[in-house]
Order: structure tokens, then sequence, then C-alpha cells
């Protein structure tokens, strides 16, 4: 299983865990793997049509899945995922 680091605004989704573990051959199984261990973490992930929202961000061995595969990007047992939140400002 690849390990999943949790942002802090979904953390209560996971009970706190700051890194769960999550099955899958690619990002999107990843996330019904999530979805199925923290009911309500996909929809703060993906849309409503399914793709990742506009302000999360996925990275896969700190490569960013929308230069890659995006939700088709493979993930390996080994893999580091991390969700990350984008921050506005200026």
């Amino acid at each position: 299983m690849a390990t999943v680091r949790i942002p802090t605004p979904l953390r209560k989704l996971t009970q706190g865990s700051e890194e769960v573990l999550a099955a899958g051959k690619n990002v999107g199984e990843l996330i019904a793997d999530l979805e199925k261990k923290f009911p309500g973490i996909k929809e703060r992930i993906c849309d409503e049509a399914g793709a990742v929202r506009r302000f999360v961000n996925i990275f896969v061995k700190d490569e960013d899945i929308r230069f890659l595969q995006n939700l088709e990007t493979p993930v390996k047992d080994s893999d580091e995922v991390s969700i990350v939140p984008a921050i506005a400002g200026g």
C-alpha cells in the first residue's frame, strides 16, 4: 500500500492521522480506497464529475499528477502520495 500524506483540513476524516495507507494501481483507485476507509474524503478531493478539484494538488513522489497522467498516474506500494490544498493569498 502507498503512504498518503493527509493535509490538516482533512485530518478530521482520518481520525487525526497525518499519514494513512491506501491501495490502488493508480491515483483514482487510491482515492476510491481512501473513500472506503474514510467516507467523505473523496468529495473534498474530487468534484462532482470525479476530477481533482482545482484547489487540490496531488503529488506522487513529489511530481504533480496534473503534469503526469492525472487520476491515471500509476502508484506503487512504495510510493508516497501527498494531498496538498492550494493556498490563496496576496
